[in-house]
C-alpha cells in the first residue's frame, strides 16, 4: 500500500495553515518504522524538549472509514522508543480488545480490512487538560465535555448547547466554514483556559434518524445517559448470566475429582465450555450491529469465582491451566460489553464512558443507554426476568416515562 497521508493528519494541517490554535505535530507514516528513519521526529522532540510527555494518536490511512475511538491514543515519553512503544501498542490493542468493535465494523458497516502494519501516528506534545467534543447537530451546536484533567473532583460525562466559553462556540464555526463540510472537532481546554485543536473529522455523510413503541414489561428505576430527545429504543438482547456458567464450571471441577455418573470430564472439556461461551457471545455480536445486555449477573459473585480458581489446587498444573483462561474469559466478557449500545443490569453495573462513547457522532443516532434497577430489588428483578422468559435473541423494547423510568418489553 502507498504511504498515503490520513484524514486526520490532513486536516490538522489544514487548520495549522488556517492559523486555528493545532499544538505543533508531526505525522509518522508506517514506512518512518519500517526503515527507522527517526531524523524528522528527533529533531520535533527536540523542539518540544519542555515536554516529559508526548500524545501518540493512531493515523492509519483509512482510520476515517471506521467509528471515531476504534483505535487509540497513548501519552508516552517524549523519545524515539517511546513513540515506537506507542504505535506497537496501538497495533497491539487493534488486533486483541479493538478486534471484535473492527470485526463488527467491518460486519455492518462495510469498513475495509486492513493492514495494521501499515498503522501511521501523528505526535502531540501533552496538554493537560479536559477534553470537549463539538458538532453540529440539525441547526444547533452540542459541546460534550468528559475526561477534566484539571479538577480533583470529577463529574460524569454531559452533553450541553451552552460551552463554558462563548470562543467555543464562535471557533467552531469558523473550523466547519474553513474545511467547508460538517466536522466534529475535538478540543482541549488547558489549565489556563487556552483552547487547543487537537482533531477534526468530516461527518459529512452521516445521517441522523428517529425510532418507535410496544408491549410485555418489567418497569426498573432509572436510566442513565446523555443525549435524553429519545425515550424508545428497541434491541435483540443477550441474557448473560455468568453465576449459572460458573456453576456450571465448578459442578464440571467437582465431577473431575470427586467420583461421579458417567465418564469423567477432562480438563480439555472444562475449557471448551468456557470457549463455547465466548463462542456464544462473540457470534451474537457479529450477528447485531445494536445490541442491548440483559445482565442477571455480569460480575461474579467472589465466592464463585475463587470456588473456580482454586477448586483445582491439588491439581496444579490443571488449576493453573483453568486459571489462565477463567481470566482471560473476563477479560472476553468486557471487551464484549463494551460493544453493546445498551446494558440493563443492577445499579452497581454501569459503562465507563470514553468521550467518543459518550458524545462522539457516532451516538447520534445510537447513544449509549444504562439501563438499571436498585440493588435491593435484585432477587425479585431477576425472577421477574425469569418468569417473562426473555432469553437470548429476543428483542425489547426500552419505553422512558417522563420521570425517566424505564419499562422494559419483550416483543
Amino acid at each position: 500500500m502507498t504511504s498515503k497521508i490520513p484524514e486526520k493528519a490532513k486536516l490538522l494541517q489544514r487548520l495549522k495553515e488556517g492559523n486555528f490554535d493545532v499544538p505543533g505535530f508531526i505525522f509518522l507514516p508506517a514506512e518512518k518504522f519500517k526503515s527507522e528513519d527517526f531524523t524528522e521526529l528527533a529533531v520535533f522532540l527536540d523542539h518540544h524538549k519542555e515536554s516529559y510527555k508526548v500524545i501518540v494518536r493512531s493515523a492509519h490511512p483509512q482510520e476515517n472509514l471506521f467509528k471515531g475511538g476504534t483505535f487509540d491514543s497513548l501519552e508516552t515519553y517524549a523519545d524515539v522508543g517511546g513513540i515506537k512503544y506507542a504505535r506497537n501498542r496501538i497495533i497491539k490493542l487493534a488486533k486483541t480488545t479493538k478486534r471484535l468493535t473492527i470485526e463488527r465494523q467491518q460486519q455492518f458497516n462495510h469498513a475495509p480490512v486492513i493492514d495494521f502494519d501499515e498503522m501511521g501516528v501523528i505526535v502531540m506534545p501533552f496538554v493537560n487538560g479536559s477534553s470537549v467534543m463539538a458538532k453540529m447537530i440539525g441547526d444547533f451546536w452540542e459541546f460534550g465535555y468528559c475526561r477534566d484533567r484539571i479538577h480533583k473532583v470529577q463529574s460524569e460525562p454531559y452533553i450541553t448547547k451552552t460551552p463554558h466559553d462563548r470562543r467555543l462556540l464562535r471557533l467552531s464555526q469558523d473550523i466547519q466554514n474553513h474545511l467547508g463540510f460538517r466536522c466534529e472537532i475535538e478540543y482541549i481546554i488547558s489549565s489556563h483556559g487556552e483552547i487547543h485543536v487537537v482533531q477534526a473529522k468530516d461527518i459529512s455523510n452521516i445521517e441522523i434518524l428517529e425510532q418507535k413503541e410496544s408491549e410485555r414489561s418489567i418497569l426498573l428505576d432509572g436510566i442513565r445517559r446523555i443525549r435524553k430527545r429519545r425515550n424508545y429504543r428497541e434491541r435483540p438482547v443477550y441474557v448473560m448470566d455468568n453465576k449459572t456458567f460458573y456453576i456450571d464450571i465448578i459442578s464440571q471441577c467437582e465431577d473431575l475429582v470427586h467420583e461421579c455418573r458417567g465418564p469423567k470430564p477432562k480438563i480439555e472439556q472444562i475449557i471448551e465450555t468456557i470457549k463455547a461461551f465466548e463462542a456464544d457471545f462473540k457470534a451474537f455480536a457479529l450477528r447485531h450491529q445494536r445490541f442491548a445486555v440483559l445482565g442477571l449477573t455480569i460480575q461474579n459473585p467472589d465466592e464463585l469465582y475463587q470456588v473456580a480458581n482454586h477448586y483445582l489446587d491439588e491439581m496444579p498444573e490443571l488449576q493453573a491451566e483453568l486459571s489462565k483462561v477463567l481470566h482471560n474469559n473476563l477479560y472476553q466478557i468486557d471487551i464484549f460489553l463494551s460493544e453493546a449500545d445498551t446494558l440493563i443490569s443492577k445499579d452497581k453495573v454501569r459503562i465507563n464512558l470514553c468521550s467518543h462513547d459518550a458524545y462522539g457522532i457516532d451516538t447520534v443516532r445510537n447513544p449509549i443507554w444504562t439501563v438499571y434497577w436498585h440493588l435491593n430489588r435484585h432477587e425479585e428483578i431477576v425472577k421477574e426476568f425469569n418468569r417473562l422468559g426473555f432469553k437470548t435473541g429476543d428483542t425489547i423494547g426500552i419505553d422512558v416515562d417522563l420521570d425517566g423510568k424505564p419499562t422494559v418489553y419483550r416483543l
